[in-house]
């Protein structure tokens, strides 16, 4: 996944859990900038595997904590969306009544 196509995702998942954002390009990764504060989405290096990617919270930051490693972009997103109090959206439910 480059960075555009990252970020084309994250601008369609804010917008699925209804929060206002400007996600821009930092250095390194990209930086998610929303009511809640700014968060950090940056790429582990392919020596890290298992772990794709680290996220940066404000709370964490201003802890000067380190970034949270996740193992995968859906463990990725579902962090974000937690971390930004993001709504889950209508559940499509399939099968007999």
């Amino acid at each position: 996944m480059t960075d555009s196509q990252l970020r084309a995702l994250l601008l369609d998942c804010l917008k699925l859990w209804e929060i206002e954002g400007k996600i821009t390009a930092a250095d390194p990764g990209l930086l998610i900038q929303t009511p809640f504060g700014s968060f950090t989405v940056t790429r582990a290096d392919p020596d890290l595997r298992p772990v794709r990617w680290f996220y940066q919270t404000p709370e964490r930051a201003a802890a000067q904590r380190p970034p949270r490693p996740v193992p995968s972009i859906v463990a990725l997103l579902s962090a974000l969306r937690n971390a930004m109090g993001g709504t889950r959206g209508d559940r499509l439910r399939i099968g007999g009544a």
